[in-house]
């Protein structure tokens, strides 16, 4: 074979310059999220660069990243370089366990250990993986977050429509979102409620963290005895407001950290419960009350403890 064939056979297309028209499914989304969707591999430090040398263009105008895009804007996306084909994909296609799925909203039992999105350190997270795996999905975009530590429900909305109507919902308070926790301590009421105001803050080393603070944001939580354990009690934690690490931070502000919690827990009871097998928080989200964000139909989803959790308390139990 000639070698002029040869590199024609070998030579990867040469990319060019794109005109991408936003529909209503993806306005609102912001510009760095939406060429992330359409430049599927490319890497991200490619894409910030392209919108900062003002070759990404919207209606032939520089942007930027955090821009918003509308319906009817035409995105000038230009030629980037993807990964060799050798290297390994960044992100992994994986799939969860589906609670509830249809046109409009997934939510799915998302594992302990597993970060939500790619970010402060961590390359990927479950959004990026579903992505990944459902490459015909025009719309799939994170309702809330949920920490990496924490196990269980986790809502996913499949259009523009229905991620709007539930950040509505959640901001208005409609709704519930329960968890289940196992906390140090014998836990007095049966009910009881928490409203310690919270701020954020860094540490000297750079990580962020929740504190109790007369000047934060209001902050609620409802809190109920399932079952007691001699030193121990599983609790049911109902948000009525939705702040970061709040069960964490209320649960351990009022004596009853949460068991294997490597921020707002006892050191000494995470490496016991360790070295015994148990080596994440147990914090579960089990339970979500709302209406469909679209049809307005009742959902009650439920995602049960995981089995190491189980295991746990029937070892507890059996104590």
């Amino acid at each position: 074979m000639p070698l002029s064939a040869l590199r024609k056979q070998t030579s990867p297309a040469v990319p060019s310059v794109r005109l991408v028209e936003v529909d209503s499914e993806q306005e609102g989304q912001r510009l760095d999220n939406f060429l992330l969707r359409i430049c599927k591999g490319v890497p991200k430090s490619h894409i910030y660069k392209a919108i900062r040398g003002g070759e990404v263009r919207i209606n032939k105008g520089r942007t930027s990243a955090d821009y918003r895009v509308q319906a009817g804007d035409v995105v000038r996306v230009p030629p980037l370089r993807l990964p060799d084909p050798g290297a390994p994909r960044p992100v992994p296609a994986a799939e969860f366990p589906v609670v509830y799925e249809d046109e409009a909203l997934l939510v799915i039992d998302k594992p302990a250990g597993v970060a939500v999105h790619g970010g402060s350190g961590v390359s990927f997270g479950v959004i990026e993986q579903l992505r990944a795996a459902r490459p015909q999905a025009r719309f799939l975009e994170l309702v809330h977050r949920l920490d990496r530590d924490t196990s269980g429900l986790l809502m996913v909305a499949k259009k523009r429509s229905a991620l709007l109507a539930l950040h509505a919902m959640l901001r208005e308070g409609k709704g519930g979102k329960r968890y289940l926790a196992l906390v140090e301590g014998d836990w007095v009421n049966d009910r009881q409620h928490i409203r310690f105001p919270l701020t954020r803050w860094t540490t000297q080393s750079g990580e962020r963290r929740v504190k109790v603070d007369p000047d934060g944001s209001p902050s609620h939580t409802i809190v109920s005895l399932r079952q007691r354990f001699g030193g121990y009690s599983l609790v049911q934690a109902e948000l009525r407001t939705g702040r970061t690490h709040q069960i964490r931070v209320h649960l351990a502000a009022s004596g009853f950290p949460i068991v294997g919690d490597d921020k707002y827990g006892t050191d000494s009871t995470r490496a016991q419960f360790a070295r015994e097998g148990f080596n994440r928080m147990f914090l579960h989200a089990h339970q979500l009350s709302l209406a469909h964000p679209l049809t307005g139909e009742p959902l009650e989803l439920v995602a049960e403890l995981p089995a190491a959790c189980r295991k746990l308390l029937q070892r507890l139990e059996a104590a």
